[in-house]
């Protein structure tokens, strides 16, 4: 049976991908960037200098590295969208795809999946390097801190927020590199939209005025998904946070189909 367009399109991004000597690199480094961290971090807590009374909230920090690791997926999802720019074979891969959602489709969805792949694992490792570390530093049941676990519903909320932060940011870098068709200018572009607000706000003394900056930065909004204690507290609640990036992530998306319909003689 003939596969159908959408995924023949699928099929034919993925191919090419996967033959990028920086595809596996980049994979490895997203993983070994998020769980390795969380090694780090949760090894250096310790309980007696949590403060009284301590309100650390363990997931979360088990889970925090992911603002390093996400580096790598996003720089794999605008490789992905701007490669066939740098090396001028965009124009035969039009040829081959003429309809353009495909072409975007195709660009879109393997990085994507790619993300979320990505994501398991490194969450997975993050969780356990959290549930083996901290009950050794004295965050223990007997204080408040039942072990990490993917059983506790908010636990598990906050490891399949992580998985489609990743995944979001991957379809956000690969809208850039289809809108910019540079890979250095997309790569910055999607940094300083990630990483831009938190730092305006640590400049602000109003926390009116940074909580407002944290509710519609993409990444502390979206990862607010990872918080289980204390949500009153956060900025924005957890899948409203999602929400805030999948705004950015598919506004960056439909400039990228705009520019990808528009074609320059770079293509």
């Amino acid at each position: 049976m003939t596969a159908s367009r959408p995924v023949r399109a699928i099929r034919a991004e993925w191919t090419k991908l996967r033959t990028l000597p920086s595809t596996a690199w980049l994979l490895l480094l997203g993983v070994l960037g998020t769980a390795g961290p969380s090694l780090a971090i949760t090894g250096s807590l310790d309980y007696p200098s949590c403060g009284t009374p301590c309100t650390l909230d363990t997931t979360q920090v088990s889970l925090g590295a992911v603002r390093l690791g996400q580096v790598a997926i996003l720089v794999l999802a605008v490789l992905a969208t701007t490669a066939e720019y740098s090396t001028r074979t965009m124009q035969p891969t039009l040829t081959a795809v003429p309809s353009r959602l495909l072409v975007l489709l195709g660009k879109v969805v393997v990085p994507a999946v790619l993300a979320g792949a990505a994501g398991v694992l490194a969450v997975a490792g993050s969780l356990a390097a959290g549930r083996t570390v901290l009950p050794g530093n004295g965050f223990t049941a007997a204080h408040g801190f039942p072990p990490v676990s993917l059983g506790d519903d908010l636990t598990r909320r906050a490891a399949v927020g992580t998985v489609i932060y990743l995944v979001l940011v991957a379809v956000l870098g690969s809208g850039l590199g289809l809108l910019l068709r540079d890979t250095a200018g997309a790569v910055t572009v999607a940094l300083a939209l990630l990483y831009g607000m938190p730092v305006v706000a640590t400049f602000l003394n109003d926390p009116v005025w940074q909580q407002r900056l944290h509710r519609i930065s993409p990444m502390e909004a979206g990862l607010t998904v990872q918080a289980t204690r204390d949500l009153a507290a956060q900025p924005i609640g957890p899948w409203a946070g999602l929400g805030v990036l999948s705004l950015y992530a598919a506004a960056a998306v439909v400039a990228g189909l705009i520019a990808l319909t528009r074609p320059t003689v770079a293509d």
